[in-house]
């Protein structure tokens, strides 16, 4: 019986050695030989000082040798934090103190990052850092050992000392007090999924599926193990398609993949773009999105486009693992305004939509989502007070829990549930969930910075979400939105803005729009009016929309 996710690689290493488990640009790799790399990678580890429960931070590209290092991290009994190594130092920092790690891996694609940690002090002589592949260096370090340095290492699978109750892994998410929260995995959580999935999908040794969520997004949890279960074949989709539709279009047809999961955000770039023909990749067999809300006329557009495809739907934050429930769209919808639910809940797991009171809200009328069952998380790492926020008891049996997931929701005709947006300061953009808190301590650590509100505003293109910070500061700055602040008066121009949050947040955290004020508007409590705040740039928008300028 399967209890640790790592062992779906063993066992279909004893099944099928010689069928591909993955293939990147740099080849193929068969079971045989991810089972042999991650049981050496495993022992050096061990070897290295990574023992049962110890974090092993990961910050590598996306690739079968990454991949490999993660199983590596569970076969030595650690617990893997993967890191978005494209993320500031500052940030990926405040992610070491949190977890730390006995031993951070790396590649040569983060030698400028680990030389900024070691330089500030994140990693100090007491974390041994060790190469993924090759060894790397920088100015500042160079890597102790390699797991791709098996000379003489044993290839025999080390005893298992990890329950199903223990963490796999630390997934860091967006904080709203400028700190990423740690989001505490089991092994339990991830097998309950993947069993459930396995079985939905059908998934066979014969499927050649994507990865394509970066490593550090809940996503891949479900691309690699569901993989691993059913011994069938993973394809690492580069990280530099990301932003190329076309080469992702070329990608699915070239690869054959019969499995294609991602954000919806990846969809609609495809769509804009035009890059999937009527017809196209005949060896498809299902598409599925997660992690944001997906346009009707997207869908749309793809059914009509690719009429051989299943289209799945799946929903559920990263503190329910990975997905908490599903909806299959039956047909085309018939028309560009129809929402498509969220469906139902996934074998084990329970959607609630509840009023204030904790009590069933009647169908159709609007209520709070909460989530109970076999997904949910044991909390936020070292933070009993934050998981106590939002794991509450559940009121029908205290002795269980219930997950708050900020969202609204309402039971339609049939017991579909249907997802109706945030009760709070989070948003979506582009598949990540961003508190805006984060974004506003960004902001405001820029010199001249007096006050700052973030908001999300709907949008057409691909991100879903813009995000909107209106702000005042010491003088007017250049505030045409044009992203070119030149820094007049005596306040930050946007230019300025934009490289002091990129210090501390990645990418796709910075702002896209910019209004600057005299004073940010006030409710009666003396607080910033965010409603009002996001009602001017909804007023921008619309007025940009119909061809006005601001």
């Amino acid at each position: 019986m399967i209890d640790n996710i790592q062992h779906y690689v063993t066992r279909s290493a004893h099944k099928n050695p010689d069928r591909v488990a993955l293939h990147d640009a740099l080849g193929r790799t068969t079971y045989g030989e991810l089972e042999a790399a991650t049981n050496q990678g495993a022992r050096l580890l061990r070897d290295s000082g990574c023992g049962g429960g110890d974090r092993v931070c990961v910050l590598s590209a996306k690739s079968s040798a990454t991949i490999a290092s993660l199983v590596s991290v569970l076969k030595a009994g650690g617990v893997y934090v993967p890191v978005d190594s494209a993320s500031p130092a500052a940030r990926v920092g405040r992610i070491l103190d949190a977890a730390e790690p006995a031993v951070v891996l790396v590649d040569g694609s983060a030698s400028g990052l680990v030389d900024d940690l070691v330089a500030g002090g994140r990693l100090g002589a007491g974390t041994r850092i060790g190469a993924v592949g090759s060894p790397a260096s920088g100015e500042r370090f160079t890597t102790a050992f390699s797991l791709s340095d098996v000379a003489g290492v044993s290839d025999r699978e080390l005893p298992g000392t990890r329950s199903g109750d223990d963490l796999a892994h630390l997934l860091f998410t967006s904080g709203s007090t400028g700190a990423p929260k740690g989001v505490g995995i089991t092994h339990r959580n991830v097998l309950a999924f993947v069993e459930w999935a396995t079985g939905y999908f059908g998934t066979s040794p014969e499927d050649r599926i994507s990865g394509h969520p970066p490593l550090h997004f809940d996503l891949s949890t479900f691309d690699m193990f569901a993989t691993f279960a059913a011994g069938a074949e993973l394809h690492p989709v580069p990280a530099s398609l990301g932003m190329d539709p076309r080469g992702m279009a070329r990608f699915i047809r070239e690869r054959d993949l019969t499995q294609w999961f991602s954000v919806p955000a990846v969809l609609t770039l495809l769509a804009k773009f035009d890059a999937v023909a009527d017809g196209d990749f005949p060896a498809l067999e299902r598409l599925m999105w997660c992690g944001e809300v997906l346009p009707t006329p997207v869908l749309r557009h793809w059914m009509r486009r690719l009429p051989h495809v299943r289209f799945t739907n799946l929903y559920g934050p990263t503190e329910a693992t990975i997905a908490s429930s599903v909806y299959t769209v039956p047909e085309l919808p018939a028309s560009e305004t129809d929402p498509i639910p969220i469906g139902t809940a996934c074998d084990g797991e329970e959607l609630l939509v509840l009023d204030e009171a904790l009590r069933p809200a009647p169908t159709g009328e609007i209520g709070d989502l909460y989530i109970a069952g076999v997904g949910l998380s044991p909390g936020y790492w070292r933070d009993p007070a934050r998981t106590a926020e939002v794991f509450l008891p559940d009121p029908r049996d205290p002795a269980e829990r219930i997950y708050r997931t900020g969202d609204l929701a309402r039971v339609g005709d049939g017991g579909l549930v249907e997802f109706l947006g945030r009760a709070d300061s989070q948003i979506k953009s582009r598949g990540y969930r961003i508190e805006l808190g984060e974004i506003e301590t960004a902001v405001n650590a820029v010199p001249g910075v007096k006050e700052c509100a973030v908001v999300g505003v709907p949008t057409e293109g691909f991100e879903g979400t813009a995000i909107c910070c209106a702000l005042a500061v010491g003088g007017t700055g250049d505030g045409d939105g044009d992203g070119d602040g030149d820094g007049d008066g005596d306040g930050p121009g946007i230019a300025d803005l934009r490289a002091g949050v990129r210090e501390l947040l990645p990418g796709y955290m910075v702002p896209a729009r910019w209004e600057f004020l005299p004073a940010l508007p006030k409710n009666v409590n003396g607080k910033i009016d965010r409603r009002a705040v996001r009602e001017r740039f909804l007023a921008a928008a619309a007025a940009s929309e119909n061809g006005k300028v601001r």
